[in-house]
């Protein structure tokens, strides 16, 4: 037993540039597994210095300089983002204060229509099989409720949070997009110097997460967008909250639709009933989920690196068990960058068997 395990680790770590791979990526998971909650900014910043990359070098293509390039793009996305939170941010707020408003009436309604369900069909359903049923979903809209209450009591230490984000985050994602080369060279200073096979998986791994990056933040906006116009288009209420909603479930892959499609569903159900209005709501998100999964997708996505719908689904469950929101928007990155790894370390040793 132990002959094999030294025979199998002289072959995976004979090649000192998978030691360095190793060894870099082993670090840079421990570091974040321990800081990541603190250097949240920065990471906020890198992923917005990713999506920005792009149009500074179309702008330098124009022989602006680099800095120029950069400010134009910078003050650009502020002015944007303060002009699409300003006007969606009040409207968002109100409903989301209407429809917490009429929850309890919501579960009131919902609780008589239930009751009637054993006379309607006793041989199915049983009036104690109502009753524990509505407990259960009081128990939980009371642990909703504490959630709620204990995120109100949070709610001045995260405004100076969002203070920090919103100072901190434009003049990071400035520097990174304006020293960018800088930044590399001495960052690369204290990376060892056998890191061939690191440097094969950085190429690899910072194209696949500009396209993922930009890939998704213009399917929120398309999905979003056109999930709130067709609902204003059919008259539901709530239409610009349930769009957001639905545009962030891209967000998470399969998953996200999926629980999307509750709070749509009650919504229209509370507002017509089972009627044709509810019919034509669930069948316009139907398609417009599937154009986002069959059309929009591949368009946006068709360089990226294919992945079997398990491995995405378990990247999610993992990565976002380990960073949370950040962890499951960049799952599939890390899923690719885990990909990348192993087909970079297949090819080393394939080289080294056939160099001897």
């Amino acid at each position: 037993m132990i002959k094999q395990f030294n025979d199998w680790y002289t072959r995976k770590f004979s090649d000192p540039h998978a030691v360095a791979l190793v060894f870099i990526l082993v670090f840079s998971f421990l570091f974040l597994a321990l800081f990541s909650h603190l250097l949240m900014p920065v990471l906020v910043a890198l992923a917005i210095a990713f999506l920005l990359d792009l149009p500074v070098n179309k702008l330098m293509h124009l022989n602006l300089s680099r800095t120029s390039a950069t400010a134009v793009i910078v003050s650009s996305f502020i002015g944007f983002a303060l002009v699409a939170g300003l006007g969606l941010m009040p409207i968002i707020w109100q409903q989301s204060s209407n429809l917490l408003q009429e929850i309890p009436h919501m579960v009131t309604e919902g609780q008589k229509y239930l009751l009637t369900l054993p006379e309607k069909y006793p041989d199915i359903i049983q009036a104690s099989q109502i009753e524990t049923f509505i407990s259960a979903i009081k128990e939980k809209i009371v642990e909703w409720g504490q959630l709620v209450l204990t995120a109100s009591l949070n709610s001045i230490s995260d405004l100076v949070a969002l203070m920090v984000y919103l100072i901190l985050v434009p003049l990071m994602v400035f520097f990174f997009l304006k020293d960018k080369h800088d930044l590399f060279v001495g960052f690369s200073r204290y990376l060892p110097k056998e890191r061939r096979m690191a440097v094969q998986v950085g190429a690899e791994m910072n194209q696949q997460i500009l396209n993922y990056i930009r890939g998704k933040v213009i399917e929120i906006l398309i999905v979003g967008s056109i999930t709130t116009v067709t609902f204003i288009c059919l008259d539901l209420r709530y239409a610009v909250l349930l769009g957001v909603i639905v545009g962030l479930s891209v967000l998470v892959p399969y998953v996200g639709a999926t629980v999307a499609t509750l709070p749509v569903f009650l919504v229209a159900l509370f507002q017509w009933g089972f009627s044709n209005e509810l019919g034509y709501v669930m069948l316009a998100y139907g398609i417009i989920q599937a154009l986002d999964g069959n059309v929009l997708v591949p368009l946006l996505f068709s360089e990226a690196v294919n992945l079997h719908p398990v491995t995405i689904i378990v990247a999610v469950i993992l990565f976002g068990g380990l960073w949370g929101f950040w962890g499951v928007f960049f799952a599939i990155p890390l899923a690719t960058l885990v990909k990348a790894v192993i087909n970079a370390w297949s090819s080393s040793q394939t080289e080294l068997t056939e160099s001897e």
